[in-house]
């Protein structure tokens, strides 16, 4: 089994990272493969709604979110890393889950994920919120701790400091591995995920 780790931050090393290894270190523990994704601090292009990824399984914009998104095929969980920016995640990030969620919605389905949110003070809860809807409209378990998914601290050094924010994503790795463990404890019994209707309507009709 194998869980991927993104990193939603700009910076490869910073406190994002801090609480993304603090998460993997657990699900290491458990027999779990990890990932670490960084999702790069280039420019990253916006979903231009061209609707041609429902044509061809790709986002017509051939960059990191392809490649993810060919990850996420095999993959069997995902927690999804991000600072906090004016009481919301990185817009690098959503774009980034905009794009991957919208090409690719299919391999993330029933698959457990997480969100783990870094912030110098507050603002973490709403992009909590902001994230977990993706994991909800895509039939996603999502994967919960013993307090909110968030560390503190404008620096690593500092992220390190906050013990009950650390423990908060040690425990998110454990129940991870362990809704991991279950689910293929079920297919192993011959327990299939649902298949789920689909019907579109807009307010109108």
């Amino acid at each position: 089994m194998k869980v991927l780790l993104v990193n939603g931050s700009s910076r490869n090393n910073g406190c994002t990272n801090e609480a993304l290894k603090e998460v993997a270190r657990a699900l290491s523990e458990e027999g779990i493969e990890t990932e670490m994704v960084f999702i790069g601090n280039e420019a990253l292009p916006d979903c231009i709604a061209c609707r041609k990824c429902r044509e061809t399984g790709r986002c017509v914009f051939n960059d990191a979110v392809n490649e993810f998104v060919e990850k996420a095929k095999s993959a069997d969980g995902f927690v999804f890393g991000s600072p906090v920016y004016y009481a919301h995640p990185s817009g690098r990030l959503l774009t980034f889950m905009d794009r991957a969620f919208y090409s690719g919605g299919k391999h993330f389905a029933f698959k457990p994920a997480a969100a783990v949110l870094s912030a110098r003070r507050a603002g973490t809860t709403a992009s909590f919120d902001v994230i977990n809807k993706y994991f909800t409209i895509c039939s996603m378990p999502v994967v919960s701790s013993t307090y909110w998914n968030h560390v503190y601290g404008t620096q690593p050094g500092e992220v390190a400091e906050d013990k009950e924010g650390l423990m908060t994503m040690y425990n998110i790795g454990k129940n991870m591995a362990w809704m991991l463990k279950c689910i293929e404890l079920g297919k192993a019994n011959g327990l299939e995920h649902p298949e789920n209707e689909k019907v579109l309507t807009n307010f109108t009709r």
